[in-house]
């Protein structure tokens, strides 16, 4: 199952969240914890999705030994292999969720997608690398032609910021709909929705209102 969900719609990390929970219920309870793998470069902009969702998800404190990929220790086609020996060695039992940007049609710029299956980091950019994770998070930040590597670099910035801050923010939802216990200590200042929890409600807060470096 593939869902697509529109980033510049209002409330869309419910949506995100939601659909992450819908395929994580599908896997079996062989795993015993949540991974997440963020893949890409800083040295690219449209190529810097995925760290910059591994460095606001390592912001959280229960989530951090869970974390890999970030602006200070990228995933990226150089050291993936490496990457995916320590993480198999370190959580055996993890159920793996990857996080890439990607290319696609123009209908769907600025759409993220959540599906059941390996992620294929560089098929769009004609790389062949090795799949990874059991689910996939994908954020389309440009559309696909015969100059993909141009489509990447030049990606305006605040379209990687605000799909990345939408992905940090579902995930906390996933999070709060499996039933984790979020911190509220190191968070603060409550959304207005009431459906969510005070501590989600913080932890969203914090998210979206950091300053960005």
């Amino acid at each position: 199952m593939t869902f697509y969900i529109n980033a510049r719609q209002r409330d869309s990390y419910t949506s995100l969240g939601s659909s992450l929970e819908k395929c994580i219920q599908q896997h079996e309870r062989y795993w015993s914890e949540l991974v997440f793998i963020c893949i890409g470069t800083d040295r690219i902009t449209g190529d810097s999705l995925g760290p910059y969702v591994g460095y606001r998800l390592s912001g959280c404190p229960m989530l951090h030994r869970h974390i890999y990929g970030t602006l200070t220790h990228p995933i990226h086609a150089l050291n993936l292999e490496q990457a995916m020996d320590e993480i198999t060695s370190h959580h055996p039992h993890g159920l793996y969720v990857a996080i890439d940007a990607s290319l696609g049609t123009k209908k769907h710029l600025g759409f993220v997608t959540v599906s059941n299956g390996a992620l294929h980091p560089g098929a769009g950019v004609q790389k062949d690398l090795p799949p990874v994770g059991h689910i996939a998070i994908t954020g389309i930040v440009g559309a696909s032609g015969w100059m993909d590597h141009l489509a990447l670099q030049t990606t305006r910035l605040s379209t990687v910021v605000n799909m990345a801050d939408m992905i940090t923010k579902g995930i906390l939802y996933t999070l709060f709909l499996l039933g984790y216990d979020l911190p509220s200590e190191d968070f603060c200042g409550p959304l207005p929705e009431p459906a969510l929890s005070q501590n989600l409600c913080r932890a969203v807060a914090a998210f979206t209102d950091e300053e960005i470096l």
